[in-house]
């Protein structure tokens, strides 16, 4: 009887933690979730979704935290969701991949795919390092341009441990060049003359986000469109194998190359995304679930971004200098070339 009540008393003070916790966290939430919303119904009144709510949500953010006086009664709910349901939204972005996909195809767009991704990813990260730009700063840019856009980034982000400035300067001149390739492929279509295929398998393997990719791509038709979409949808794909690289290469640097080091470095939520990935890629999820699942997932991908633009300051956004942007900018080219170049020695 004594031990039942002494158990009962432990389970009432869990609660009341609970509660209490909840109550520090729930402005904050709550502030970040406005912005997350606000940023949703402005993505949705674009006829072309061409700039994502993720760089709407911290632009919002950002622009509250430095013309407004936040409190900071809401700075714990703030940096919860920059963090933790960040690492949740990640988790749940798994429900977007499909290993059946990349099957469909063939070899050469998965060579394609591969080489272009890897390969800007490698060249990024050298070229940020001869530049001079913070090596976190850099990975971001890197994984950003070569995987896909400010969704990558945010996947990241928890791993790399960089600050809210670089993540909000990586999204913004990602999306920015993602969203200049949207005017821009169409017009070099008209020089280069590639097939309607081609055209879409370029599209898909170098443009950032998945919208900009569709908004580039059916403007020269839906045979473009429909593999544009999915080679993207592949190449979303490596961001698995990207991040076992980037949290392998954070504990080899440190302790050395030991596969117990390697594994104790994955994170959590990491392996769980991998296993809905395989989850995914059976089909057993209704499309009506998995639907609300990932118009969920976007709602906590806003509310993680809206969480860092209100942690961010501009002035130290100020100090990250112009080196990155050209380094963006670097990178892009670099992928665009090499895919085109890739296009065109396949048979694809």
């Amino acid at each position: 009887m004594k031990q039942l009540h002494c158990r009962s008393k432990s389970v009432s003070r869990h609660i009341t933690t609970f509660a209490e916790e909840l109550k520090i966290l729930l402005p904050g939430i709550g502030l970040a979730s406005i912005v997350a919303i606000a940023a949703l119904i402005s993505s949705s009144l674009q006829t072309q979704k061409v700039i994502s709510p993720l760089l709407i949500a911290i632009i919002i953010g950002i622009i509250i935290r430095n013309t407004v006086s936040v409190s900071k009664a809401f700075e714990p709910g703030i940096s919860f969701s920059a963090k933790k349901i960040l690492r949740l939204a990640v988790v749940l972005l798994g429900l977007k991949l499909s290993f059946s996909q990349i099957l469909s195809i063939g070899i050469d767009g998965i060579s394609i795919i591969v080489f272009g991704s890897i390969g800007t990813f490698l060249f990024t990260c050298w070229l940020g390092a001869k530049l001079g730009v913070d090596y976190r700063l850099t990975q971001l840019i890197a994984v950003g341009t070569s995987i896909c856009g400010a969704s990558a980034v945010a996947a990241t982000t928890p791993i790399i441990g960089t600050s809210e400035e670089d993540v909000a300067y990586a999204i913004a001149t990602i999306t920015g060049l993602g969203t200049l390739a949207i005017i821009g492929y169409p017009i070099l279509q008209e020089f280069i003359q590639l097939s309607p295929i081609e055209f879409g398998v370029w599209c898909g393997a170098s443009i950032h986000e998945v919208a900009q990719v569709v908004a580039a791509s059916f403007q020269n038709g839906a045979a473009s469109g429909e593999i544009a979409t999915v080679i993207k949808l592949s190449r979303v794909l490596l961001i698995i194998p990207v991040i076992v690289l980037i949290s392998c290469q954070k504990v080899t640097s440190g302790k050395g190359f030991r596969i117990s080091n390697i594994l104790s470095s994955i994170p959590w939520f990491v392996c769980a995304f991998v296993l809905l990935s395989l989850f995914n890629s059976t089909e057993l999820l209704s499309a009506g679930l998995k639907s609300f699942m990932l118009a969920l997932n976007q709602f906590f991908l806003c509310l993680a971004m809206a969480g860092m633009g209100l942690i961010t300051q501009l002035r130290k956004l100020a100090n990250v200098g112009v080196k990155p942007l050209c380094l963006a900018i670097i990178s892009w080219f670099f992928l665009g070339t090499i895919t085109l170049f890739l296009i065109k020695v396949t048979s694809i």
